[in-house]
């Protein structure tokens, strides 16, 4: 049997229709396949890639931390050199309340220990997340999903979970003292790119205080760099009492956290005792990938995240076409919108064709993803027009 076959017949499917590109290797915002053709990376593996693939000072950092040691034992009880120096790098960009980070798995594992935390903390069950939201898969992270269509099957799932409409300020009077936290994104990413209007975000935060909630923000997709700060929310003129950072975090190796203040997080360890604990969470190799990750964010900040505005109005600017009807972005996450999935899947495969990785969003499937790592340069942008509107002629 073939790589194909094996991976049809014997890894588990989540879609009827994978697009099944064979991989062969990777290079800065390039991916090659098996027969060595080149595409260019428009999504970065879902905001995950941010310096592009193959980046020597992250592969050398991995090598590095091989070179010592793998897995020692869970979460907490080691003190280990990468995820000391990943936190100490993180804390040279985080607000000083949000000085207490728990390293996991991934985004979906951010998200339930938060929920966790805030009912923990507060005392309180209920728990209120933005509609059309998505901040993981698994039973707990799915509760928080307003749309029916992922979540019927599993049923049932957590209770006391409520939803209000995101940059809908009637919906804040929701928020009352049974409410353990708010949850959302900072933007909404797989609605097809929702940002906050009219200081939405400010009086959330507003409210939260007012009655002791607290607030989480999921910047899974939209941190480290992709909206053109370091953190989405540095724009809005607030901050969260829980910051839920994966993805881009690992520079392409498995890892996320959450972070709160100190004060909130030692509520984990008693009472009771390892109120959260995680195996590989912060795993010392993905761990010192994230470190050098955080460290080149920060040493080439102007390159890397202060340009980012640049490079979107350069697709905001050179990307029109008949077939588009909108176009949505906050940063390097954009969204183009088309007439129906049909034309986004054939402009998916032609693109495909024409040597270009693009996406559709969960909740938005009439909308083209564009996320390219934040690497990517202007030139390497217009090639990515081009190739986009050759498709887009083509369907």
């Amino acid at each position: 049997m073939n790589q194909r076959s094996i991976f049809l017949k014997h890894l588990a499917q989540t879609s009827d229709s994978p697009q099944i590109l064979e991989i062969s290797h990777g290079n800065g915002i390039y991916l090659y396949d098996i027969n060595n053709k080149k595409y260019i990376d428009l999504i970065s593996g879902i905001s995950v890639s941010n310096l592009g693939h193959n980046h020597q000072e992250i592969i050398q950092s991995i090598h590095n931390q091989v070179d010592k040691h793998l897995h020692t034992l869970v979460y907490g009880e080691f003190v280990l050199n990468p995820q000391v120096e990943l936190v100490s790098q993180l804390l040279k960009v985080l607000p000083e309340k949000l000085n207490n980070i728990y390293l996991v798995n991934s985004g979906t594992e951010a998200t339930e220990a938060a929920m966790k935390l805030a009912k923990r903390y507060t005392g309180r069950k209920k728990i209120i997340a933005t509609t059309k939201s998505y901040h993981g898969s698994t039973q707990g992270a799915l509760s928080l999903m307003s749309d029916t269509y992922f979540t019927e099957a599993f049923q049932p799932l957590l209770p006391h979970i409520e939803f209000i409409n995101f940059n809908n300020v009637e919906d804040l009077n929701k928020i009352d003292k049974d409410t353990a936290a708010v949850i959302t994104e900072t933007v909404k990413a797989e609605v097809g790119v929702e940002k906050p209007k009219n200081n939405y975000l400010k009086k959330l935060k507003e409210k939260c205080v007012q009655e002791n909630v607290l607030l989480i923000l999921d910047e899974i997709q939209v941190g480290c760099g992709r909206t053109g700060t370091f953190f989405a929310f540095e724009q809005y003129d607030i901050e969260p009492d829980i910051l839920l950072l994966a993805k881009g975090l690992g520079a392409g190796m498995p890892i996320g956290a959450f972070i709160s203040n100190v004060e909130i997080m030692k509520t984990l360890s008693y009472n009771p005792v390892l109120g959260h604990i995680t195996t590989f969470g912060g795993h010392p190799v993905s761990a010192a990938a994230a470190a050098e990750n955080i460290k080149i964010l920060q040493r080439d900040y102007a390159q890397l995240i202060q340009s980012v505005k640049d490079k979107e109005n350069r697709f905001l600017t050179k990307l029109k076409h008949p077939k588009i009807k909108e176009i949505r972005s906050a940063g390097l996450l954009i969204a183009v919108e088309l007439d129906s999935f049909e034309t986004v899947k054939k402009t998916m495969n032609q693109c495909l064709e024409n040597g270009l990785i693009t996406d559709w969003f969960l909740f938005n499937d009439s909308a083209l993803r564009i996320a390219p790592p934040l690497i990517i340069s202007m030139e390497e942008i217009d090639q990515a027009i081009d190739i986009l509107l050759k498709s887009l002629d083509h369907v």
